[in-house]
């Protein structure tokens, strides 16, 4: 498009010189307002309630807020204002049942939460703020916004009488809920989810429906993500995958039921060809399997041995048809021994255990039967049908990518894949080879490509999603194998070492760190690598923080399934207009422990001691947009007559 007929279309918009003015005003204004606080967070593995306590609390950031504000005020007063922003309707509920002591609670609630949100309105816009506060009170909360100014003594009256009848007419909870809301909405400006929302909890579908409630989000894929957008590509490797894996964890039933699956299929195969008392496939024990009882777990146990087996001839296929992606050495089924039950490894030979390979050709382990190709066509055909699944594939595509650079500061989930000897590893992909930031754009590039085409086949895009999922130059596994095999069916734990990327090694070195920002163009001092992925071993000394501050780890370890290794229950990332702060998380029990204790499990600490310039808009991503369309709004002055 050329510059005139853009220019054009921008008048469209604009229809005078005045509107131009005033956009500019507005715009140029807006660069020097404080930057809006972010939050960081990674390696959710679908633990909703500890996730949704996070986002409503601001991770420990509104408790903060209220300290700074209301240093002299009683200490558990100010834990229960903090839990009643992030639980309105639960604190509510423990409100005093004598009226005029209810009254009064209200309006002492009111003034003081007033005061906060005009306190983090400062930082804002009017008319974003404005946007953030709930319609049906839009007018009544920015007038009394206005009370908390001490210049405003002549309208004292007309303040207290608008409050005294909201009391009066049973709006004061009503009220206080959407201040509560509109609170929490400002306290956190944007959200960066740094990978795996998905695998090892139940609860993956209500984190991604909270997501795309929320304000503002963007996400960095994680390698269980990508094993979720390839089965809806289309993959059936990646189905059989985040099938085991349920049933392993043991909440198959509650992805069926959230996502509309057709299981039937596949517990009628299962129960048809696969033995009840194989002790090696017994899903993880829950605190509610009185629920399911003995005759469902063992059902869950043959349908565990199906899958498994499933998901190791199509990741053969996978293997075979890309010999590209140099991982014949993963081809295991053909490495089997059927007779004496053992497989050559590099060399060594193992004997199995748990065998249940009834179901596999030894002159063709690797393709499926009719009864197994029907149970994966059933199950894709349910969720690629299922609109939720589709909602939320097509979100993280939308908010979505391998990496991202904003605010000066560089967020993936994995790694930058390094040899040993700290360049970049290569990859061949179909004709070319890449490595860097070349590298992460080829993933980036497929992984959509594959989701925009969903269909059962040998597609190169959706095998390259399973490769993302499990291959030794994936920027998002980060290791040099996926030991599955080895660590069902083999006793030795050796064999079952994945193997890290040397960038593990090298990330605690501040030069290799820099010089990965500066793969992606950040050169500013202040920039710094923001990684998931890997659990941090607290319990072991380790620290989140590395290479001299130049990269955060963010991954303690929500999943349960970590917490007796990290000894947390994972960490996030706050960044304010002053700075970074490490959250250090407990493990979370319920919103009833929560209520009862009336404080948070987090704890705050800077990371930045001495805080450096304050940052403004004008130093963000955002501030450079503005500034793009600063510039065109004064071309589109000289184009106006």
């Amino acid at each position: 498009m050329s510059d005139n007929k853009y220019l054009a279309l921008l008048a469209e918009k604009y229809e005078t010189t005045d509107k131009v003015k005033s956009e500019l005003v507005n715009l140029e204004a807006i660069l020097n307002l404080p930057k809006g606080t972010e939050l960081y967070i990674s390696d959710i593995h679908a633990e909703y309630k500890a996730f949704n306590h996070i986002i409503r609390t601001g991770a420990g950031n509104i408790k903060e807020k209220i300290d700074e504000i209301f240093p002299d005020e009683n200490a558990q007063e100010m834990e229960h204002l903090a839990m009643l922003i992030a639980y309105p309707t639960d604190m509510l509920q423990g409100k005093a049942t004598d009226s005029a002591e209810a009254n009064l609670w209200s309006a002492v609630t009111i003034n003081r939460l007033l005061k906060l949100l005009r306190h983090l309105g400062t930082k804002y816009s009017r008319s974003k703020v404005r946007k953030a506060i709930d319609a049906d009170f839009r007018y009544f909360t920015e007038e009394l916004m206005l009370s908390v100014d001490a210049n405003q003594t002549e309208k004292k009256d007309y303040y207290q009488q608008i409050i005294k009848r909201l009391i009066e007419l049973d709006q004061d909870e009503k009220f206080i809920r959407s201040l509560c809301i509109t609170i929490q909405e400002l306290t956190v400006d944007h959200l960066h989810v740094v990978g795996d929302v998905f695998d090892r909890g139940a609860g993956a579908d209500k984190v991604m429906d909270r997501l795309i409630q929320f304000h503002n989000v963007d996400f960095q894929w994680g390698n269980h993500d990508v094993l979720w957008m390839g089965a809806y590509a289309g993959n059936l490797a990646c189905l059989a995958t985040l099938l085991r894996i349920a049933v392993k964890y043991n909440y198959l039933y509650e992805l069926e039921a959230a996502y509309g699956l057709n299981l039937r299929p596949l517990f009628l195969f299962a129960e048809a060809h696969y033995t009840d008392n194989n002790s090696g496939f017994t899903p993880a024990p829950r605190a509610d399997d009185e629920l399911y009882g003995v005759e469902n777990q063992t059902r869950l146990s043959q349908v565990h041995q199906a899958l498994s087996i499933i998901q190791f001839k199509l990741e053969g296929q996978i293997i075979s048809r890309r010999p590209d992606f140099e991982m014949a050495d993963r081809n295991l089924l053909e490495r089997i021994d059927y007779e004496q039950q053992t497989i050559n490894l590099a060399g060594q030979i193992y004997t199995l255990k748990n065998a249940c390979f009834q179901t596999i050709s030894p002159e063709l382990p690797n393709q499926l039967t009719d009864g197994e190709s029907y149970v994966m066509t059933a199950i894709l055909s349910s969720l690629q049908k299922s609109e939720k699944f589709q909602r939320h594939m097509h979100f993280l595509v939308e908010k979505g990518s391998v990496y991202l650079v904003y605010n000066r500061h560089l967020l993936y989930h994995g790694c930058m894949p390094l040899k040993d000897d700290g360049s970049f590893l290569e990859m061949q992909i179909e004709e070319n080879s890449y490595s860097g930031r070349a590298l992460l754009d080829k993933f980036d590039t497929h992984i959509r490509r594959g989701i925009h085409y969903p269909d059962i086949g040998d597609d190169y895009s959706t095998d390259l999603m399973w490769y993302a999922w499990a291959g030794k130059c994936s920027p998002l596994f980060g290791r040099s194998s996926m030991t599955t095999f080895e660590r069902y069916f083999i006793a030795d734990k050796k064999t079952h070492q994945e193997g890290d990327n040397a960038y593990f090694t090298y990330r605690e070195d501040p030069k290799m760190m820099t010089k990965i920002l500066a793969e992606f163009g950040l050169t500013d001092p202040q920039s710094v690598v923001i990684n998931g992925h890997t659990p941090v071993k607290v319990g072991d000394g380790e620290s989140p923080i590395k290479a001299a501050g130049k990269l955060m780890v963010i991954d303690g370890g929500m999943s349960k399934a970590y917490q007796k290794t990290t000894g947390i229950a994972g960490y996030s990332l706050l960044n304010d207009s002053y700075g970074f702060k490490i959250v250090t998380h407990a493990p979370f029990t319920s919103i009833a422990d929560i209520l009862a204790k009336g404080k948070g499990n987090e704890s705050l600490k800077y990371f930045l001691e001495e805080k450096p310039k304050r940052r403004m808009i004008k130093d963000t991503t955002i501030g450079d947009r503005l500034r793009a369309s600063i510039t065109d709004l004064n071309a589109l002055l000289d184009y106006m007559p």
